[in-house]
């Protein structure tokens, strides 16, 4: 098509026909305009979607197999010709704009010139290049200049180049599929270091533990019968002291039992201990975001269900795996020594054995995952169910909850149950197995025994010793289903641990201890998901100490944008600037230190009144926690309550009214003294005389603050110095109030249907 390779700004291949097939199409952007290449040859037979790993015997030749991802085909492809592609060329002057429609699972790129048409379509894998591509298109059409972050940023691939599966996590880039499971062990192992010593000591008297139980089959069998009664070698008729050496062994084999015992307890405890507290603080540096794609009770099942899962790694596991592998190696070296036939003998089903370990290994790790994943979602739904138990009883749904649990319960349930019946078939039949070998050494050792070639003390310690093999062989059995879980456990805490937060300080981050209050928005651009943008273009100015009221119908994008000034989360597009300096060149802190917000939804956090006032400053003394109650409205109702500052609220406490809630929400602020407040429908839910009183404290806060203000209530923007109206994600108007009014546009609109609904309120109490 006569397109250079150094003129290409951005290529994306999209794996769908506009008419509902699978057809390969490449999209070319230039200065010049856009370039279209179309296979004319439909893929034939199952399509496989991005984020699912090929089948050998299904692969398809088309240049879709060789992006990443995809998967490739191991046999040569045939040359490209002109004849199996149709091609064309939209200049850019022609083209007023390349858009992208959502639909399920897939999206459309569609292009205006004269008239509206799909050039292409893409499963849901090629999103977020598509919107790249749109976003790139935008900017070389108005002519601006493209930042290499933009392209930088989405050059990594969101699959796996292994397996083709989409990574959970965009920010990390570790596929659960294809992640070494050894590699998570060693993570785990990383947890007992600072207990190394303890570990040390665990596994030493562990170690004399089993050289005191190896003793005995010795004593019990070749020395006591072959020796002490037969009258013959060195403990001949020595009876009394063959039985009293082997008291003493068992002795101190149960004595060293006890104490590594304890010490392996008390050392699991605290390893749990940490791993609850790493995972805990990893989840505070995440990003508002990662809490919002996730239910509550799934994440209570991750700190809680799988640390505790981990404790039986530390227990049950790891120690007890180090002294049964050397168990296993001792006494099979003694076996050799006794008798290496029936020694090979006692081995002769393991070769079975390990076969079904490798068969039944993956499905239990499959049935584990599943089964934490039933468990997830009966934690979330009682922990929904328990949160909205008001609502529950308002509208008689107790029925319905119940026949909601049931169903989700019956699917952990029967979760277990598959993983259940599998363990509980597969292990049984392993300790048969590997018993069977116990089985053969009594026919063949019997008559060895028969044939005089072997004494009945050497068979009986030869016993002993088979038999103190199984324990730990059978403790290698079941430790599949022990690894299973506990590796399924550890990969779950580490994806909590890995996540990447999106909004995170940069390593040269400015540190300010004072922070000017003017604010600047040049070209803000964002969306929660890709393309799918709520603010769109947004630009503003608040100059220091004035209050800027945001106003606009619910869904315009008003807490949004807050949520953005605040830094809450990352802008895709464009700039939030304080004092000249762009938020993502501050350090957080810095940043948190100086801004304030009072929201409609207010949490009191379960303790005293005074410490959750003081939960911003918790080094403050009483009579700053005093002085921010009386500014907040909030002192007078304080000393009404039966324990006053000391009263308990939160769950189990007593219930604040929204008023009073609005009012410690306000007196927290006053506590923080920021820079700038932000009040996000800090009125929204109240009473009018209620809304007047907190009106009168929030009166008193704003003073010498810069201020963002967005309500519902227009009265309650009336001291705004400026008003910027927001719909679709954009400002289209913007001035004072008189200014808006005086326009007679969006503004004036708001206020007629606000008076409107005054005054149908005023009739309707009359």
């Amino acid at each position: 098509m006569g397109v250079a390779e150094k003129d290409v700004i951005y290529e994306l291949l999209c794996d769908r026909s506009v008419e509902g097939g699978f057809r390969d199409t490449l999209l070319v952007l230039t200065a010049k305009g856009l370039f279209i290449a179309c296979s004319r040859k439909e893929l034939e037979g199952e399509k496989v979607f991005r984020g699912f790993p090929l089948k050998k015997n299904k692969r398809f030749r088309s240049l879709a197999m060789v992006t990443p991802g995809a998967g490739s085909s191991s046999e040569p492809e045939a040359a490209a010709t002109a004849d199996d592609w149709s091609t064309e060329h939209i200049p850019l002057e022609d083209i007023e704009s390349l858009s992208i429609v959502n639909l399920v699972a897939s999206g459309l790129l569609v292009v205006k010139t004269k008239e509206e048409r799909a050039i292409a379509a893409f499963t849901n894998g090629l999103m977020s290049r598509a919107s790249l591509l749109s976003k790139l298109f935008d900017k070389v059409k108005k002519g601006e200049e493209i930042e290499p972050e933009l392209l930088e940023k989405n050059e990594a691939e969101e699959n796996c180049p292994a397996c083709g599966m989409i990574y959970p996590e965009p920010e990390r880039r570790i596929c659960p599929k294809c992640m070494k499971k050894s590699a998570i062990f060693a993570r785990l192992l990383k947890f007992a270091v600072p207990y190394k010593k303890t570990v040390a000591i665990v596994i030493f008297l562990m170690l004399l533990n089993a050289v005191c139980a190896l003793a005995i089959p010795y004593l019990t069998g070749t020395v006591l019968f072959d020796q002490a009664l037969a009258g013959k070698g060195a403990f001949a008729g020595q009876i009394g002291l063959v039985v009293g050496l082997i008291i003493l062994f068992r002795t101190l084999s149960l004595l060293f039992g006890i104490l590594y015992g304890y010490l392996n307890a008390k050392m699991a405890i605290s390893v749990v201990f940490d791993l609850k507290s790493a995972v805990f603080t990893a989840m505070q540096r995440l990003s508002l975001s990662f809490f919002q794609r996730r239910q509550t009770g799934h994440l209570m099942t991750r700190i809680n269900n799988d640390s505790t899962e981990l404790q039986f790694f530390f227990i049950d596991g790891l120690s007890y795996f180090i002294v049964n592998l050397m168990n296993i190696i001792g006494i099979t070296v003694i076996l050799l020594m006794l008798d290496w036939k029936l020694t090979l003998l006692c081995f002769l089903p393991l070769p079975l054995v390990i076969l079904l370990v490798q068969k039944a290994f993956p499905k239990l790790w499959r049935l584990s995952w599943r089964s934490h994943r039933r468990v997830s979602a009966l934690n979330s739904m009682i922990s929904d169910s328990i949160k909205g138990t008001r609502v529950v009883k308002a509208f008689g749904m107790e029925k319905k909850e119940m026949t909601r649990f049931h169903g989700v319960n019956q699917n952990y349930a029967g979760a277990e149950q598959r993983y259940s019946k599998l363990s509980g078939t597969i292990f049984p039949v392993l300790n048969v197995l590997t018993q069977l070998g116990g089985m053969l050494i009594w026919a063949f050792g019997g008559w060895m025994i028969m044939q005089g070639e072997m004494p009945f003390g050497l068979l009986l310690t030869f016993v002993y010793y088979m038999y103190m093999l199984y324990g730990p062989i059978e403790f290698m059995n079941n430790i599949v289903g022990w690894w299973s879980h506990c590796m399924s456990a550890g990969q779950r805490i580490f994806e909590i641990q890995d996540a990447v937060p999106e909004v995170q300080d940069k390593e040269d981050a400015i540190h300010l201890s004072t922070l000017k209050g003017d604010i600047e928005l040049s070209n803000v651009t964002f969306g929660y998901e890709p393309n799918k943008p709520i603010l769109k273009g947004i630009n503003l100015k608040v100059k220091e100490g004035e209050m800027l009221g945001i106003v606009g119908h619910s869904g315009a994008g008003k807490s949004t944008l807050v949520n953005v000034i605040s830094r809450l989360y990352e802008v895709n597009e464009g700039a939030v600037r304080f004092g000249g300096i762009d938020v993502r060149d501050l350090s957080s802190s810095s940043l948190r230190n100086h801004i304030g917000i009072v929201s409609q939804e207010i949490y009191v956090f379960s303790g005293s009144i005074a410490e959750n006032i003081a939960y911003v400053n918790p080094d403050c003394s009483i009579e700053e926690i005093i002085y921010a109650s009386r500014i907040a409205g909030a002192h007078d109702f304080i000393n009404k309550l039966p324990d006053g500052y000391d009263t308990i609220v939160g769950t189990g406490g007593y219930d604040l009214s929204g008023g009073e809630k609005q009012r410690l929400s306000i007196a927290r602020a006053v506590l923080h003294n920021p820079r700038l407040l932000i009040l996000d429908e800090a009125t929204a839910s109240l009473d009018t005389e209620t809304e007047v009183q907190i009106q009168e404290a929030l009166e008193k806060l704003i003073r010498g603050r810069t201020t963002i203000a967005i309500a519902h209530r227009l009265s309650t923007l009336r001291n705004a110095h400026y008003l910027a109206v927001v719909e679709d994600g954009k400002i289209v108007e913007e001035g004072s109030h008189s200014d808006l009014l005086a326009k007679d546009g969006s503004y004036a609109g708001l206020v007629k249907k606000h008076d409107e609904a005054l005054k149908m309120n005023e009739v309707v109490l009359a």
